[in-house]
This record gives C-alpha cells, structure tokens and sequence, in this order.
C-alpha cells in the first residue's frame, strides 16, 4: 500500500519526515535541519499565513545534501529541494538546477518524478530580454527535461506560484518503482498543448497524479478553461471555475494538505469565505502572485481516488513537453 502522505504540523510530531517545507515570509535554501531534508519559501504575505508542510511515508529516511541538493529517501519515495540565485535570464539557472536535481534523483535510485512545485520571484515580470520571467523559468525546465538522465515517463503534476524574495526555488517527490499515472482535466487543455502565445516553451506538467495507493496529487488549479483565463477580474467567478475544475477530477470536500493562493491581499477573506464552506478547515491561504498576471486565485491539495480510469487521460510524456 502506498502510504505518502502531507500535513501541517511541527516536523518534530512527524515520524520519519522524508521532505519540510516552510510556506513563510522567509527564505531559506535546501538544507538539513533535525535529520530531515527542508527548504523556507518565501510566498506568504504576512507571518499569520505562514504554514510548515511535512511529508511523509511513516519509514526512516535517509537525508543529505548532494551538489547543493537536499535531498531525503526511504525506500520508495524520494524528496528534494533546489535553490536558483536571481539573474537577469533565469532560463540557464533554472536548467542546471533541475538537471542537479534529476542527476541526485538519478543517482539515489529514484527516476520517476511524481510532484514539482516551483516559487519564482517576479514571476509577471519581464527578464533582461523582455521575456516574462514565468515563460523564461518553463524554457529553463523544459531545456532539463530534454537533457534529463532520467527515463522517459509521464509529465508529474505542478505548481509555478510567485514568490515575495528574488531567485527560483523548487521540491520534487519522486518514486523508485514506475506505476503512477498522470492524469489532466476533461475542462482544460494540457499545458504541454498551450498555443505558442504562452511562451517560447508550454509549461510542462499534468493536471495531477495518481499514484498506485490511491493517492491523487493535484497540481495549481485556477480559473482556466481549455487554455483560456476566465472571469478576468472577478473573484467569485474564478473561485467557482476553480471549483469546478477541481470537482473535474475529485469531490474539492475530500481534499487535504490544501493550499490556496490568493494574488491580492484584499481578496484573501473573501476566498476563505467563497471556498471555505467546500475546503478542508486547515487549508493554508497564501498571498502571492501567480502564474498569470489575470489569475486571482490558485488551489492545489491531495485526495484519495481509488479508481483512476474514472478520470485520466493519456497526456504526454516529458519529450513532448520540451
């Protein structure tokens, strides 16, 4: 049975942590703190957002830092944390971090990326060539994908959120056996498949996860239908799109280690109010910018889905992503 599982709470209540992350108003690289791999992201407006997320297999690990990678492994899951200094093109940083990254994966044993989250500083603003620097940092992780030691496998499902201090940062989750499926939704075009007006390169990830226990990983979900943003402007509405493209693939009710981000402090309440009556009580309301300059709100989490020929679809693998 596989048993990975996400929480806020206090790394030291957690048997055996395989990966922490400090989703605060501070910024700190990967490093080793209490035999546990961890990284402090910068995404939170104010200190009362900030949450610690803890992941788990209840299994000992095994942490370390490798080539500035931290890195933590039990057997069947892996986990790791990259930082990326800030730089006027952030396509070459981003590259080698990823490739550092799958190099560690690679060499521990565990080639099968299942879950990426990535936090970009300035992330709607343009690099030193005029290039938004979102569609700069997919151009970076798309060239390591092409270049990847890792065998060919399905995309994993994402998050590309914005983030309050300069630089790239990013975790993976990666498994050692093969199994997992991706999974996209029937309401949107694969982000692999986004037209070339997003960017020399799509971004490169699936809609979600399903790995062999059951577990569904869901990525950043927004108020997008097929490639298109929706209700520009208009909280409720997006809050309900977003809504529904998670109840695309999963009951929003039985998600957990749910996270919402909100672009405007000034929306913040009025999300937790518009979703909090179908999110879990303990989701964790970040204010940050997003992936899109008319995205308002983002939502990601975890469920259980027992069946998952009920919702995937075949998607792309990492070659037709780069």
């Amino acid at each position: 049975m596989d048993a990975l599982t996400s929480r806020y709470a206090d790394p030291a209540d957690v048997a055996h942590p395989l990966g922490v992350i400090r989703w605060g108003t501070d910024a700190a690289g990967p490093h080793v703190r209490d035999g546990a791999p961890a990284i402090d992201l910068h995404v939170a407006g104010e200190e009362g957002e900030a949450v610690t997320e803890v992941w788990t297999t209840g299994r000992p690990v095994i942490a370390g830092i490798r080539n500035d990678v931290a890195f933590g492994h039990d057997g069947r899951y892996a986990f790791c944390a990259v930082s990326v200094p800030p730089a006027a093109r952030c396509t070459p940083g981003v590259r080698d971090g990823y490739l550092r990254a799958f190099e560690v994966l690679a060499g521990l044993g565990y080639p099968y990326i299942v879950r990426m989250w990535n936090v970009i500083g300035a992330i709607n603003e343009p690099n030193a060539d005029g290039l938004e620097t979102y569609r700069d940092f997919c151009r970076g992780r798309a060239e390591a994908f092409a270049r990847s030691p890792l065998p060919e496998g399905p995309l994993p499902a994402g998050t590309g959120v914005g983030a309050h201090s300069p630089g790239v940062a990013f975790h993976l989750l990666a498994r050692r056996e093969p199994g997992h499926l991706a999974v996209e939704n029937r309401r949107q075009v694969p982000a692999y498949r986004y037209p070339p007006r997003y960017g020399p390169q799509p971004p490169a990830f699936a809609r979600a996860t399903h790995l062999p226990g059951g577990s569904l990983l869901i990525s950043g979900t927004a108020s997008i239908l097929g490639h298109e943003t929706v209700h520009r402007g208009d909280i409720a509405g997006q809050c309900r799109t977003t809504l529904a493209n998670l109840a695309a693939l999963t009951d929003p009710r039985t998600l957990r280690a749910v996270k919402v981000y909100v672009r405007h402090a000034g929306h913040r309440e009025p999300v937790r109010r518009l979703l909090g009556g179908t999110l879990a009580g303990d989701a964790a309301y970040l204010t940050t910018d997003l992936c899109r300059r008319d995205l308002l709100v983002e939502v990601e989490g975890v469920a259980q889905v027992p069946a998952p020929d009920r919702i995937c679809t075949a998607v792309g693998s990492r070659s037709t992503a780069s």
